[in-house]
């Protein structure tokens, strides 16, 4: 048994890898890693730009598709639904032996549509179609406009991974989404044990940005992340707990289960299992990328680490507000950077695969 195994079976956490690449599927990768005990896979766009532009795993099917007609963008979904289908396939006795608890491999929706909410919804509602297995999560981002399509998907029993959650303000919004949602499934007859849901916050970014504001000697330099995640799952525990939610849950419905995003440690200066070893505790996911996965199972320990008690993140807080730094400011400036991020990604990715199929001589 490795510590991946003694994390889900010990503390209740479950290990999902933050990556997902062609060899993962055709040469034996994600088995390995579900042997170690990586129990789902997340993917985004830049994730998926590193795995086409950085091997030529892709090439054969790439030319097959521009042979065949499919423009660049439409060349580019098929050779991440190939991927997707694969790791959809190698993980169904993972969600079938659990119930339906773990399992999942997400794919996000394209990053130009985070402000447009009927696009999100024809997107993501698209995605469920075309990929027609049930440990399938379309991942929306946490933005003002996906909160809307949050709760239409899962009023349609869809299973969503909410992703791009910076702040504790907009996670309240993403809960009240999925509770809403919920209900909206069972008002119309549906099953509410068929829908699973994550929400993604989003952790070692928030340190990375204040840590710059306040300078590296500040005492609060290296804590604001833990305490606002530990937070959130305070807020996670409290509203699924709710008598809302427990009548709910008496007829299926599955709480929406806190997943911690950019676990890596940006800062060398830091533990390298800082958002790991950090945010332990039950029903939650951690989806870790493949260097932090393997520090973990090289010297990971495993103990519950988010404390009953939420007094000492609620002073880390306080004491960043008198600092002079509005939490708020710096979430909503992650939000746009992360956005920019994976459209530029997307973006970038397409541009190269134009210059791919011109070079196979395909059309454009």
């Amino acid at each position: 048994m490795t510590v991946l195994h003694e994390l889900y079976e010990r503390a209740h956490q479950s290990p999902w890898i933050d990556d997902l690449k062609r060899s993962y599927i055709d040469r034996g990768g994600l088995e390995e890693l579900i042997t170690k005990g990586i129990r789902g896979v997340t993917s985004n766009p830049t994730i998926m730009a590193n795995s086409i532009a950085s091997t030529n795993d892709y090439d054969d099917q790439f030319r097959e598709l521009i042979h065949g007609g499919k423009t660049v963008e439409e060349a580019y979904w098929e050779l991440v639904i190939y991927d997707i289908l694969g790791a959809l396939d190698q993980l169904r006795a993972i969600y079938d032996a659990s119930n339906g608890g773990d399992g999942f491999v997400s794919l996000e929706v394209a990053p130009s549509l985070a402000r447009d909410t009927k696009a999100t919804i024809s997107s993501a509602r698209h995605l469920h179609e075309r990929i027609d297995r049930p440990n399938l999560m379309v991942k929306i981002p946490a933005t003002k406009q996906g909160i809307p399509a949050i709760e239409e998907m899962i009023a349609g029993g869809r299973s969503i991974n909410v992703t791009l959650i910076f702040s504790l303000e907009r996670y309240a919004e993403v809960v009240e989404a999925y509770i809403r949602g919920v209900e909206r499934l069972v008002d119309r007859g549906g099953d509410p044990s068929r829908v699973a849901s994550v929400a993604s916050f989003f952790v070692s970014r928030v340190d990375t940005e204040i840590d710059r504001q306040l300078g590296p000697d500040s005492e609060l330099a290296g804590r604001v992340a833990l305490a606002q995640a530990r937070l959130a799952y305070q807020y996670f525990d409290q509203s699924f707990h709710s008598a809302r939610f427990q009548s709910l849950a008496e007829i299926g419905a599955r709480p929406q289960r806190p997943l911690w995003a950019s676990t890596s440690t940006k800062n060398p200066a830091y533990p390298d299992l800082l958002y790991v070893e950090g945010l332990i505790a039950p029903n939650t996911v951690n989806t870790l990328p493949v260097s932090t996965m393997n520090a973990f199972l090289d010297h990971g320990v495993v103990a519950r680490s988010i404390p009953q008690d939420p007094s000492t993140e609620e002073e880390v807080l306080k004491a960043l507000d008198a600092a002079g730094i509005k939490l708020s400011q710096v979430t909503d400036l992650l939000e746009e950077q992360g956005l920019a991020s994976f459209s530029g990604s997307f973006d970038e990715l397409l541009a190269q695969l134009e210059v791919k199929a011109a070079q196979l001589g395909g059309p454009l």
